[in-house]
């Protein structure tokens, strides 16, 4: 009597995961068609979990964005870390392939606005320094500015590459900041930010 109640109860649960999952209940499925009924249940099961997924998943889009913005910052950084001078622009287009920039472009816009910052605020280098840079190409500056100031007191290249290296620096702490406020909100919403994260690379088929 008591296995047959436990049969009665496992069947009035399937029958209640069925109408939950928009399936309707049929006592009367003849035993040919159990499989079929069987196999829908479990597609429209998937769906529902994939659907639940998605929604998991979204949660982790900002800082997975901001993973692998981090990712090419530290990367970058390395690259001007490790190369010569003169090497560095090429390195980077050729670490970043796919990337439509021009890097010899953007480093030498950046030198300038931190060449801007030590002759206007911190008065350690020239006005001249400054237009020199600007009229050179990036990967000539320091060779440029070097055999224009052979006095100067210092390293032109160290200088240089510090500024390109505090750019990134900041950069990468920025980035930290922003995963570290995703992940504050995920903790927030009640769910581990490590279950978010492997639910949001299943989603995406991302091994």
């Amino acid at each position: 009597m008591a296995d047959d109640n436990k049969k009665l109860y496992l069947e009035l649960q399937m029958d209640e995961l069925k109408a939950a999952l928009g399936i309707e209940v049929d006592h009367s499925v003849p035993e040919s068609n159990k499989k079929e009924k069987i196999a829908k249940l479990k597609d429209a099961a998937e769906k529902s979990n994939r659907a639940k997924n998605a929604d998991v998943a979204k949660l982790y889009e900002n800082a997975a964005e901001y993973e692998k913005e981090l990712e090419c910052f530290e990367k970058e950084l390395e690259i001007v870390n490790t190369n010569k001078f003169k090497d560095i622009a090429a390195a980077l287009t050729q670490n970043f392939p796919d990337e439509d920039r021009n890097y010899a472009q953007e480093l030498k816009t950046v030198v300038v606005a931190g060449w801007i910052q030590l002759v206007e605020v911190e008065r350690t280098h020239s006005v001249g320094q400054l237009d020199l840079i600007k009229e050179t190409e990036f990967s000539d500056i320091v060779e440029k500015l070097s055999a224009a100031y052979p006095d100067y007191n210092g390293d032109f290249e160290k200088t240089v590459r510090g500024i390109l290296v505090q750019r990134l620096e900041n950069l990468i702490s920025i980035k930290k900041e922003h995963i570290e406020e995703e992940i504050e909100e995920i903790y927030i919403a009640g769910l581990k930010p490590s279950f978010v994260k492997r639910i949001y690379k299943e989603y995406h088929g991302i091994s």
